[in-house]
C-alpha cells in the first residue's frame, strides 16, 4: 500500500499561504543567464517558503519546514519517493491482537549526535511527549500506552485499530528525540540530532538560513549524498527565481510562468501535479445551522455550480487540475470515474434546489480567511448563479483555526495538503476528524471506516477506500474543486526524485544525477 505521512490542521494552515502565493502571484524575475560559478554538487542549496516555527519534537509542523526538521530527527518509519512505506529507525514492525498491538524493533548501533545510544526508552519518551502535548497529539490519538521491554523493542497498545498510525510514525508523529534535552528550551532552535544531519549553529540564522552538516555515523547516510545543505527561507517566488539564476541556490519550486526562462538557463524542471487540494467543505450535513445542507440534493447542486476546468485555467495556470474527490490522484483510493460525477450545470443545480424546496435559493455566511480572498469572487459568483448568496465574514489570520473548528460556519473554503488515504479519510470523514467539524456520520460509512481501520491486507483495504470515496462523492459530503501542484527546478547535476506519489518533504527527494536513491 502506498502511503504518505500525515498532516494536522497546523500543517494545512502552514501550507495554504505558500500555495496561494505560488499559484496567484505573477513574478517579475529577470531573464539573465545563470551565474558562471554554480554551487558545487557537494552542497544542496534549497529555497523554502516557510520558516520553521520550532524544532521542539512536540511542535513540529508539516509543509516545507519539514525539509529542515526531518533532517535533524530520525523517524521510526520512512516513505520512499514512490510512496511505499519502508523501515526507518524501526527495522521491522508487526501487528497483533487484531490490530490493537504494534511492536517495533529498532536497528542496532544508532546514536544521537551527542554520542548517546538511540534506545527504545528514547522512542517511548518522545512518543509519550508527542501524544500528550503540542500540536500533533491527534496523530497518536489511538495509542493507549507505550512500553519498552528492552533497548530495541517498543510496544504500542492501541485503544482501537488505526490505519493512519503507521503514516504518523513516518512523519512528525514518529520522530526520535534525546530524552535528556527534548523538554529544554534549546531543543526549539538546536536539538540533539537523531537524524542524518546536525544544525551548524554558527552558520545558521534563524528565520533566514539553516545550514546542515551530514553525520558520518548515521545508519542511512547513503540516502543523503550532500555533505552540506543550505536551506534558505525565501517567501517571494520572484526572489527564488533570481536566486536560482544568480547561483545562490540550486534547487527550489517556482511558478509555471518562469519555467521557460529557467530551462533556457540550463536548469532541470519537474512538475508535480498534485500536492494540495482546494475544497468547499460542507460541514453541516445534518442541517443543524443551515437547514438546506441537510438535503443531499442541495449539496449535489453546490457541486454542480463550479466550472472546475475554468477555475484551473484562471487560478493555476498549469500548476494543477480539476477534481471532485479528496483522495490523492496517485493513491489507492482514488477513482478517476468519480471526477465526472458533477458536471458544471447551473440549470440542473437550480432544479435540484427547487426539488429540495429552495426554488429561490438561500443565503450563507462563510469565513473570509487570509488564503481564501483571491478565490472569493469566483466562488461567490458560481454559487450566486444557482441562487445561493454568500456573505464572507472577515477572520483575522490568528483566528483561522477557530473559524474553521467551530460550528459557527456551516461551510468553508479550505486548501489542505494531500495525505495518504487513511489519513485523509480520518481527518475528513471520521466522526472525530478535525475537518468533520459537525461530527457527521452515516451507518454505511461507519461500517466502511471500521472495516478500513481493521483491514491489514493492502489490496483489500484499497477496495474499501474506493467504496468510501464513492460514498462521500455520491453523497456530496464535500465539494472539492481542484488540486494544486508545484514545479521543482534544480541545477544541472542535481535531481528531484519525487513524482508526487509521496508528499513528504524530505532531503531524500534530492540526489545527484546518475545515482540511485537511498
Amino acid at each position: 500500500m502506498r502511503i504518505r505521512p500525515p498532516h494536522t490542521s497546523p500543517r494545512s494552515l502552514a501550507l495554504v499561504a505558500l500555495t496561494t502565493t505560488a499559484v496567484l502571484l505573477t513574478t517579475t524575475a529577470c531573464d539573465g543567464q545563470a551565474a558562471s560559478s554554480p554551487s558545487t554538487t557537494s552542497t544542496l542549496s534549497l529555497a523554502i517558503m516557510g520558516t520553521p516555527n520550532s524544532f521542539a519534537p512536540a511542535q513540529l509542523t508539516e509543509g516545507q519546514q519539514a525539509y529542515v526538521w526531518s533532517s535533524l530527527y530520525d523517524t521510526l518509519l520512512l516513505v520512499k519517493d514512490d510512496g511505499d512505506l519502508r523501515p526507518g529507525a524501526a527495522q521491522r514492525w508487526t501487528y497483533s491482537d487484531s490490530g490493537r498491538t504494534l511492536t517495533l524493533t529498532l536497528r542496532t548501533g544508532m546514536k544521537f549526535s551527542s554520542g548517546s545510544p538511540v534506545t527504545a526508552a528514547a522512542v517511548k519518551a518522545t512518543l509519550n511527549l508527542i501524544r500528550t502535548s503540542g500540536q500533533n497529539q491527534t496523530q497518536l490519538a489511538a495509542v493507549d500506552s507505550i512500553d519498552a521491554p528492552d533497548d530495541r523493542t517498543v510496544v504500542l497498545k492501541l485503544r482501537n485499530p488505526d490505519a493512519s498510525l503507521l503514516h504518523a510514525l513516518a512523519g512528525a508523529g514518529g520522530v526520535i528525540a534525546d530524552p535528556q534535552t527534548m523538554r529544554t528550551s534549546g531543543s526549539a532552535l538546536n536539538p540533539v540530532s537523531s537524524g542524518p544531519y546536525t544544525l551548524d549553529k554558527g552558520a545558521t540564522v534563524n528565520g533566514s538560513v539553516y545550514v546542515l552538516k551530514r553525520r558520518d555515523d548515521y545508519w542511512n547516510k547513503q540516502a543523503y549524498p550532500f555533505p552540506t545543505v543550505k536551506i534558505k527561507v525565501i517567501s517571494d517566488r520572484a526572489a527564488s527565481v533570481n536566486a536560482l539564476k544568480a547561483g545562490e541556490i540550486n534547487a527550489g519550486s517556482v511558478e509555471a510562468q518562469q519555467l521557460s526562462s529557467l530551462k533556457a538557463a540550463g536548469f532541470t524542471t519537474k512538475r508535480i501535479e498534485a500536492t494540495s487540494v482546494a475544497t468547499l467543505l460542507l460541514f453541516d450535513r445534518k442541517g443543524e445551522v443551515l437547514k438546506p445542507l441537510g438535503d443531499v440534493r442541495v449539496r449535489k447542486a453546490i457541486n454542480m455550480a463550479f466550472d472546475r476546468e475554468k477555475m484551473v485555467r484562471l487560478f493555476l495556470k498549469g500548476s494543477g487540475r480539476a477534481t471532485e474527490q479528496l483522495y490523492h490522484p496517485l493513491d489507492e483510493g482514488y477513482d478517476p470515474a468519480l471526477d465526472h460525477t458533477y458536471p458544471h450545470d447551473p440549470a440542473g443545480a437550480k432544479k435540484l434546489l427547487a426539488e429540495a424546496g429552495y426554488p429561490d435559493g438561500f443565503s450563507v455566511h462563510m469565513p473570509s480567511l487570509y488564503f481564501t480572498k483571491p478565490f472569493e469572487p469566483t466562488i461567490s459568483q458560481s454559487l450566486a448563479d444557482i441562487g445561493i448568496k454568500v456573505t464572507w465574514d472577515p477572520a483575522p489570520a490568528q483566528q483561522t483555526i477557530s473559524a474553521l473548528a467551530t460550528r459557527k460556519y456551516p461551510m468553508a473554503l479550505v486548501i489542505d495538503g494531500l495525505d495518504p488515504v487513511p489519513v485523509q479519510t480520518r481527518d475528513y470523514f471520521s466522526p472525530n476528524g478535525y475537518r468533520n467539524v459537525f461530527a457527521s456520520s452515516d451507518p454505511r460509512l461507519t461500517r466502511l471506516l471500521l472495516k478500513a481501520n481493521g483491514e491489514t491486507d493492502a489490496s483489500k483495504a484499497a477496495e474499501v477506500y474506493k467504496q468510501i470515496d464513492a460514498f462521500t462523492v455520491n453523497n456530496a459530503w464535500t465539494a472539492p474543486v481542484f488540486y494544486i501542484g508545484v514545479h521543482w527546478v534544480t541545477k544541472k547535476g542535481i535531481v528531484f526524485r519525487g513524482d508526487g506519489s509521496s508528499t513528504q518533504n524530505s532531503l531524500r527527494q534530492f540526489g545527484l544525477a546518475g545515482q540511485a536513491g537511498g
